[in-house]
């Protein structure tokens, strides 16, 4: 991370961006200096991954290339967007991303604790029996089948009615009911904002001039607003744009499924995890305990990440495998510098998954220190054995 006040200045500049975007000023320049320095504020912290993050970074990316600011702009009306043409390959690109976030999150919750007992939500809304009105009836579990039964349903098929005409309306209502309720409940950040407001891509692309002649009264003037000088120019798209839209839109179809590559139930392991659309599908609660042993003469460290660590990163470390990893290797280059000697790291790690009783999460005989950084399955991931409680 850029140290102080270089990061702060980084996010300043960031809401700078956010807002010459919004405004369609310099929009592709914007865009692309948005894409950079949010996705480096997104990786620098692992410990503080959420998916609608990394789709705010896969949307700038977009903006890059699509002609989002050929009318109703800055760019437009300042004669920066002259010759752009909106067309059915741009809406197109961008529905396609916004689908391929609904289907996975769908298809993901298609596993036996969503479906046969409806956790991890029923472990949620029970903490939250003091809403008013509501509260007393979260603690049942056919509420939270309920919701669990909606909210698969909803995803994988928010896409298909909110791009009929005929169901459009009724696809918003209940899109407005599922997020909104979503964002009232759990701590979920813009996440719920952002997913509305990314529905909107597919209306009919007329409805923003419409809404806002109905309101002014004035059709004509609103048409003309923004309007490029040279919007009828109808020269083609370039390939290069077909080609990067079909690699990105490849990736983005290949990447959510890479965890059928993995063994054992992604959820647990969370190998494939991230990056995937898997959301809200775990409750987890763990601990995370490290010895450092030396050779010769040998010597034990107990080591407390709590000790060292925030609060947020030692509470999501316990949980998430490739992150007690990174954390054992960071132990025994610290340990290595200071005694010069051979450092071999264990853990004695517990975690509490949906609703089951706490169970051993990695192998305490595995030296963590010894085992490489690699995309493939780490065998020291104990298997999930623990039943649901009753």
């Amino acid at each position: 991370p850029w140290p102080e006040p270089f990061l702060t200045l980084h996010v300043v500049g960031l809401a700078v961006l956010a807002f010459c975007v919004a405004l369609g000023l310099f929009t592709r320049v914007s865009a692309a200096l948005y894409f950079l320095l949010f996705t480096y504020a997104e990786l620098i912290e692992k410990s503080a991954y959420l998916n609608h993050y990394y789709l705010v970074s896969l949307l700038a990316l977009l903006v890059i290339v699509l002609p989002t600011h050929a009318v109703a702009s800055l760019d437009a009306r300042f004669g920066l967007a002259r010759g752009l043409v909106v067309r059915r390959v741009h809406y197109a690109a961008l529905r396609a991303q916004i689908a391929i976030v609904y289907v996975y999150a769908g298809l993901a919750k298609l596993n036996g604790d969503w479906l046969f007992r409806a956790e991890p939500l029923h472990t949620w809304l029970r903490a939250h029996t003091g809403l008013p009105l509501v509260g007393p009836y979260l603690s049942e579990r056919w509420v939270a089948f309920g919701m669990s039964y909606f909210g698969l349903l909803f995803d994988l098929t928010i896409v298909w009615f909110v791009s009929r005409p005929r169901t459009r309306v009724f696809a918003w209502i209940c899109a407005v009911l599922f997020h909104g309720s979503i964002a009232y409940l759990f701590p979920v950040g813009v996440f719920s904002w952002v997913m509305l407001i990314a529905l909107s891509s597919f209306g009919d692309p007329s409805w923003p001039r419409r809404c806002i002649a109905f309101l002014r009264r004035n059709s004509e003037a609103v048409v003309a607003f923004g309007n490029s000088s040279s919007a009828n120019n109808d020269k083609r798209p370039s390939p290069f744009l077909f080609v990067f839209l079909g690699a990105h839109l490849l990736v983005q179809v290949l990447v959510p499924a890479r965890f059928l590559l993995y063994p054992g139930p992604v959820n647990w392991t969370e190998e494939g995890f991230r990056f995937s659309w898997r959301v809200m599908l775990i409750e987890k609660a763990g601990q995370a305990e490290f010895t450092v042993r030396t050779d010769d003469p040998p010597t034990v460290n107990l080591v407390f990440p709590r000790d060292e660590l925030t609060p947020l990163q030692a509470r999501m470390m316990s949980t998430q495998a490739d992150m007690i990893h990174d954390y054992a290797l960071h132990l025994a280059e610290i340990f290595r510098k200071k005694s010069g000697r051979t450092v071999h790291v264990t853990v004695d790690s517990w975690v509490a998954f949906n609703g089951r009783p706490s169970q051993r999460f990695i192998d305490p005989h595995i030296d963590l220190a010894a085992q490489p950084r690699t995309l493939a399955h780490a065998p020291w991931i104990l298997p999930l054995v623990s039943e649901p409680a009753p």
